[in-house]
């Protein structure tokens, strides 16, 4: 009786084992599916300036000096 007992533990933690692999691969092929690579996206934005001084959306006036450092001419 205790062979037996053994055996069929054995199977369940196979079974365990297997089914948490399962899992795992599952969930790994359904995030490639979801998240992966579509090729080019079919929306274009062009190029837009990052910097917010030279943004036609700025609220604020250009500065006079590219960087923001006291001195001559922003040196």
């Amino acid at each position: 009786m205790n062979s037996q007992r053994g055996y069929k533990s054995r199977i369940s933690d196979w079974l365990v084992i297997v089914s948490l692999l399962l899992l795992i691969l599952v969930k790994g092929w359904f995030a490639f599916i979801v998240v992966g690579d579509k090729g080019q996206p079919s929306w274009d934005y062009r190029p837009i300036s990052d910097v917010p001084a030279s943004s036609p959306y700025a609220i604020y006036p250009p500065l006079p000096y590219p960087q923001h450092v006291m001195g001559e001419k922003g040196e």
